[in-house]
């Protein structure tokens, strides 16, 4: 076969596979590969094209620039061409760019003795979701369509007008009798996310990133479906225009941003090609801040006679570039999936893969989360998957490319024995309580039954007992862990606090000063806040605000320790699940043990105190019979026993003859409420909650206090971005001691939220909410108002 017959073959086979991923990408909106893989199969394409220029052919990928229009859309022809931007994936080719712009103006490159003229360039993010067309006839919103392929896009007129920030009507005047303007419809970060959530909920369809659920939520049928989306709009040019617009790229997009078309908040001008790679590696460092998703910085020559006098290739012009950003989805090959185990014994999924850069790093290892996410993605051993990392999140197996399976691809299983330890691996159980029955169904996770006998789980819990946000044991990172777990020092946390000077001497790395800095540090841990000594047990589903919940609200270990579960759920944000979880814990002999051994060897609590007046005499008679899960007695019932008996032990007690005393109870409820007292097990254990509430002093009996109140309390505050004169864990502790709530997330309910430099999705949401916003030094202010020392 001659060199010519082989491209021709591997120049068709690319055409078909690139024409597949254009119909799947455009048309279906369920891309197959990501970006970098297409962006490799066109490049190679473009180049064995330019060596065998006899076998161009119109219908080639190079020569147009997407899919088809859907049926169920009328079709739009574009009257000047939607084109699409030749690529830059390295500083070189930024250069190469430029450098060709200034030969086809007929400029000076400059030489050795001095640079050459700088061109003028319009700077801005290139945003990742789907090219539109707005047509405007005497201001009015007449039409909207998809880019299509370029020539011929879909009628999707009744969508856009639901996008909020489109307008229907261009503002002010002196807009042109027709103008067709050009933008990208995306879908915010935050939206998505939200939206995903409601997806979930409902039972619908999840989206894998914006840009798909941008191009989904744009192309519905229903133009209410896409009215509930949180879509927006932000141009990047024109098309036709009967009339004439300023004379550079940036005039004209701030003409269109004077007739209320919204662009681009970080459109700048820049001088020359070191300016473009400055601005480059600014938006780079942001990316993740920003509200969207972007994929790289497109640059535009300024002037619009030099664009027009330097013109078009078949596909792109040649005065615009997009310079991509290092691809954050790629392909490999999952080359086995193996099984570590965590401080709490869940037994997780890791895929290990074929090397592979992405995002600037090479990734060999992904997190598949749990076993449920491996039947979801369907994925075997030998696939080709695609990965994603997105800043320095753990990289993800996305989705599988299910044509390129193997035939001797393999299942994953789940190990029946601990890969550390070899003990039993089980699968966790989820009860879910009801009126009068538990429902029991299997959960997401497995876990090694093997406890702190489990290596693994041993060293992982002691890690996470020194860690940071619990006892903060200063210099005790991972590796001394695991020396003093292999070598038998510790075989508990207890265990770290009887270290004698010549067993951490002896140790690998450790001389006389990083020895005494050691014990040092253990020492002056031993005096943790009761909140930091509850975190750092490692209770299963209690992370750091739900044990400052336990601590703030019950006040001492000794409560903490003897809780009930129906006791803890009068708690805010503990259920009864996460509430059986503690109760759990603290019932274990071994974790008895554990805490009796840290009491003993000098561990010593602090801000320990009595029940918090919030929560003294906090349980009423009616909801403590509500609580009992009692079937057919709902709320109402309940207040109408309580009502007429007064007592727990008078309901208990109470026969037919009472029962049917009590106004509206039915027969079927009171033959519910006496069959389940009727159960001595059922009567006892009401009797024992009740007797812990009076112990504790939340009974309805008990006595009130008075509460003094703080001044935030109730409310609810964010914080985002950098704090660059306070840290944000300084900051968060000086509003929850003011009585305020620190949540991750935005929402209607937020009463403020302070924003740093860099702050982004999280502002961009308070802003769309009218929440109350501070910067850093307004918050300090607010801070000293409340008599905080700083």
């Amino acid at each position: 076969m001659t060199d010519a017959q082989t491209a021709a073959n591997r120049i068709h086979a690319l055409r078909a596979e690139l024409d597949a991923h254009n119909h799947r990408y455009y048309v279906l909106d369920e891309p197959s590969v990501p970006d970098a893989e297409y962006d490799r199969l066109f490049r190679e394409l473009q180049a064995l094209e330019a060596e065998h220029p006899e076998l161009v052919t119109p219908e080639s990928p190079t020569q147009r620039v997407g899919g088809e229009a859907l049926s169920e859309f009328g079709e739009v022809r574009h009257e000047v061409p939607m084109l699409s931007l030749g690529n830059a994936f390295e500083e070189e080719d930024l250069r190469a760019f430029d450098r060709s712009v200034q030969g086809g103006l007929g400029l000076s490159a400059g030489d050795l003795f001095g640079g050459g003229a700088e061109v003028e360039y319009s700077c801005e993010p290139k945003l990742d979701g789907l090219a539109v067309s707005l047509l405007y006839r005497n201001g009015q919103l007449v039409r909207g369509a998809t880019r299509g392929d370029g020539s011929t896009g879909e009628d999707i007129s009744s969508n856009v007008r639901t996008i909020r920030n489109v307008p229907l009507k261009l503002q002010g005047e002196g807009w042109p009798e027709l103008l067709e303007v050009r933008g990208e419809v995306y879908m915010p970060k935050a939206g998505f996310d939200e939206l995903n959530v409601r997806q979930a909920e409902s039972g619908g369809k999840t989206f894998a990133n914006p840009r798909n659920a941008a191009a989904g939520s744009l192309r519905q049928l229903d133009p209410k479906i896409t009215a509930s989306r949180p879509l927006e709009f932000c141009c990047y040019g024109v098309g036709q225009v009967s009339g004439e617009l300023p004379a550079t790229q940036v005039g004209m997009l701030q003409q269109l941003k004077a007739w209320g078309v919204p662009i681009s908040r970080e459109l700048k001008l820049a001088k020359g090609v070191e300016q473009c790679l400055a601005y480059y590696r600014d938006i780079g460092e942001r990316r993740m801040d920003l509200p969207y998703d972007i994929d790289g910085v497109v640059f535009k020559v300024n002037n619009i006679e030099d664009q027009q006098q330097l013109g078009f290739r078949a596909r792109t012009p040649h005065w615009a570039l997009a310079h991509k950003f290092p691809a954050q989805e790629e392909l490999t090959e999952l080359l086995d999936v193996e099984f570590q185990v965590g401080r709490t014994g869940a037994v997780t999924p890791v895929a290990r893969l074929k090397p592979v850069k992405v995002a600037g790093v090479t990734v060999a290892n992904a997190t598949l989360h749990n076993m449920d996410e491996v039947a979801r993605l369907g994925l075997m051993i030998g696939d080709t998957v695609i990965i994603r990392r997105a800043g320095d999140v753990i990289p993800q197996v996305m989705q599988v490319v299910a044509e390129r399976r193997p035939a001797d691809a393999r299942p994953v299983h789940i190990p029946e024995q601990c890969p550390v330890c070899g003990s039993a691996v089980e699968r966790t159980q989820l009860v879910k309580r009801s009126k009068g029955k538990a429902t029991t169904s299997e959960g997401s996770v497995y876990r090694c039954v093997g406890r702190l006998a489990c290596a693994a789980q041993l060293k992982q819990a002691i890690i996470h007992f020194a860690s940071r946000r619990a006892l903060d044991i200063e210099g005790l990172g991972d590796k001394i862990v695991e020396q003093l777990v292999d070598t038998g020092l510790v075989a508990s946390p207890a265990d770290l606090f009887t270290l004698a000077y010549d067993q951490v001497v002896a140790l690998e790395g450790f001389a006389d000063l990083s020895t005494r800095n050691l014990i040092n540090a253990i020492k002056d841990s031993s005096k943790p806040t009761l909140a930091r000594f509850i975190y750092a047990l490692g209770i299963p589903d209690v992370g750091e605000e739900t044990a400052k919940v336990l601590a703030r609200a019950l006040g001492s270990l000794a409560r903490i320790r003897k809780a009930l579960p129906e006791v803890l759920t009068y708690l805010p944000d503990v259920g009864l699940e996460v509430a059986s979880e503690i109760h759990n814990f603290f019932a274990d002999e071994h974790n008895q043990q554990v805490i009796e051994a840290l009491l003993a060897r000098g561990l010593s609590l602090q801000e320990e105190g009595d029940l918090n007046p919030e929560f003294a005499a906090c349980a009423t008679l009616p909801g403590f019979i509500d609580k009992l899960n009692i079937p057919f007695i709902a709320a109402t019932g309940a207040e109408k026993l309580a009502a007429k008996f007064g007592t727990l032990e008078g309901i208990i007690k109470a026969d037919w003859l009472d029962l049917r005393q009590v106004e509206r109870l039915n027969e079927k409820a009171a033959k519910s409420l006496r069959d389940f007292f009727d159960n001595p097990a059922n009567a006892q254990r009401a009797a024992l909650i009740e007797a812990q509430l009076r112990e504790f002093g939340m009974h309805w009996e008990s006595e009130k206090k008075t509460i003094e109140g703080l001044p935030l309390a109730g409310q609810t505050w964010v914080l985002t971005g950098t704090l660059e004169l306070m840290s944000r864990d300084v900051a968060k502790e000086k509003l929850e001691a003011l009585g305020a709530k620190v949540a991750g997330s935005v929402s209607a309910r937020t009463h403020c939220v302070v924003a740093g430099p860099g702050a982004g999705s999280k502002l961009a949401k308070a802003n769309e909410l009218g929440v109350r916003v501070l910067d850093e030094e307004a918050f300090l202010v607010e801070l000293k108002g409340l008599g905080v020392a700083l």
